[in-house]
């Protein structure tokens, strides 16, 4: 599977290049800021413009990868891959932020730069793609690197949301800050996934203080009642899987 790349940055890269130039050819009489306003158009254009002509290649395939990009451009094996991992960075301001693919090389595999890090475990990792760049949509990337990449395929996604789903808080005035909540919401779900006792015990232990410490709130944020169902629930699932461990061992 070949990913095309996104025209987005083209036409953005387009529309200040032009836009700069209609500026410039107006009357210039006592527009000393307008003109300022195009030229620094004009040069953001161009440089998107630039960035987006660049060599694009990111090929998913039976052998591995076949990326050229800008600061990576090299076939990588299969064999050379410990993971591949579908990434959902937590929401900005209450809205979701674009997916991005992230490598984790073999043991003893030197592959570079190291940009990233395993959002569960931490291993080095490389960004290799944030999916807002290509037109395909993440499904289409997930299931060709399903087919390809077998287990070494991690959807952190599907793996959030079967462990805790994404609660829909409503927003509003006076309520709780929403990158706080979503932080919180993001531990407790990482935890779930990461299947470790002592990290679902000490994200339940973070949530429990933080919330008996009182919730920043924000001139908009999350309803506050809304967000304790929410986060109620969370801890109550880590519970459950902490006596489930036990239930377990014994």
């Amino acid at each position: 599977m070949e990913l095309r790349r996104s025209r987005g940055a083209l036409v953005l890269a387009l529309v200040c290049v032009l836009g700069g130039v209609v500026l410039l050819a107006l009357p210039r009489d006592g527009a000393l800021l307008r003109t300022i306003i195009a030229v620094g158009a004009i040069a953001l254009g161009v440089v998107a413009l630039v960035s987006a002509l660049r060599p694009f290649r990111f090929g998913i395939g039976a052998d591995g990868l076949t990326i050229r990009r800008p600061g990576l451009r090299r076939s990588i094996r299969w064999a050379e891959v410990d993971a591949v991992v579908l990434d959902e960075p937590p929401r900005r301001d209450g809205r979701p932020e674009p997916p991005r693919l992230l490598l984790v090389p073999a043991p003893d595999v030197p592959l570079e730069p190291v940009t990233a890090r395993h959002p569960i475990d931490g291993r080095p990792a490389i960004e290799l793609l944030v999916l807002d760049q290509v037109r395909e949509q993440p499904e289409q990337v997930s299931a060709a690197l399903t087919r390809y990449a077998g287990d070494r395929f991690v959807d952190l996604p599907a793996l959030r949301r079967a462990a805790f789903a994404d609660p829909d808080l409503p927003t509003g005035l006076r309520g709780y800050r929403m990158d706080q909540v979503d932080r919180l919401i993001r531990r407790g779900q990482d935890a779930l996934v990461s299947g470790d006792a002592q990290t679902r015990q000490a994200a339940r232990g973070e949530i429990e203080r933080l919330r008996a410490a009182g919730l920043p709130v924000a001139q908009r944020g999350y309803g506050t009642l809304a967000t304790e169902a929410a986060l109620d629930a969370l801890v109550a699932a880590l519970a459950d899987h902490q006596s489930n461990d036990r239930e377990t061992a014994t």
